[in-house]
């Protein structure tokens, strides 16, 4: 079973995926993937919206205790919606602990900034660990301009390497790197402790995040740092015209599916 202590001793890369659901869950759990994120990309992935930032705190629980109700070994991180945290600490706290009491998270992850520094301390002060994560966080994607890769000058490679110090010292237990240059990646991976796990930031850090429908194959347009190791979408669409075509040529439901009770009467007489 992974534990947030556990992630600083491996020998080989960290993997770690999200899931939204109890079924997805069960299957990245069973091929052992050490980590499971319900990420707020849920959003978009299931839940139709253009970005993360309609995901309400409640909709994030509920998607992260079916997750929990499917992983028996991997660690379940439950990241914290939109405007949950930061804007009052003490409902933030609550907020976190929601993920932890309620839905049987392991840890959470906030999207980091100078404003998440304390917020980190007190919450791994209360038991509720941390997952940090900068470079690109997706639900500042007005402030930033949209999607776009961070860290390309030198100012602003050391603002993150300086955010993910000052967030190791307040006690997250990991750091998600996103969307930043891979040299900037490998040097903030040389300067922690606690491990990096990268999207789109190249091979140097201990570990590699994406996301499920992106892996499988079930994303339209997929970042250009996800890669696609599978087309369950076509085996999706081709098991639901198959069905249709069953049901319309009445081959399905054949005898073996349906029951027949003699004993009862016939309902016309």
């Amino acid at each position: 079973m992974t534990t947030t202590r556990g992630l600083r001793n491996r020998e080989k890369p960290i993997t770690m995926l999200t899931a939204y659901d109890a079924l997805t869950a069960r299957l990245v759990d069973a091929a052992e993937i050490d980590l499971i994120l319900v990420g707020d990309s849920m959003a978009t992935t299931v839940l139709g919206y253009d970005d993360t930032l309609p995901v309400t705190l409640d909709e994030a629980v509920s998607h992260t205790a079916a997750v929990v109700r499917g992983t028996d070994d991997a660690l379940v991180v439950a990241d914290m919606p939109f405007l949950s945290v930061g804007v009052d600490d003490s409902e933030t706290v609550r907020n976190a602990g929601r993920m932890l009491q309620e839905a049987g998270a392991d840890a959470v992850k906030l999207e980091s900034g100078p404003h998440t520094v304390e917020i980190t301390d007190r919450l791994t002060q209360l038991g509720i660990p941390v997952m940090a994560h900068l470079g690109l966080t997706p639900q500042h994607v007005n402030q930033l301009g949209g999607y776009t890769r961070q860290g390309t000058t030198t100012e602003a490679a050391e603002e993150i390497l300086s955010l993910a110090r000052d967030h190791e010292e307040a006690g997250a237990f990991a750091l998600v790197l996103e969307h930043v240059p891979a040299n900037v990646a490998a040097e903030i991976t040389d300067a922690l402790e606690i491990p990096t796990i990268g999207i789109g930031a190249g091979p140097d850090c201990d570990g590699q995040v994406l996301v499920s429908s992106d892996v499988m194959g079930l994303t339209e347009d997929q970042p250009p740092f996800a890669e696609q190791f599978g087309d369950v979408a076509a085996a999706m669409s081709e098991s639901i015209d198959s069905y249709r075509e069953a049901v319309e040529s009445g081959a399905f439901p054949a005898d073996e599916h349906s029951h027949v009770e003699e004993s009862v009467d016939d309902l016309t007489d």
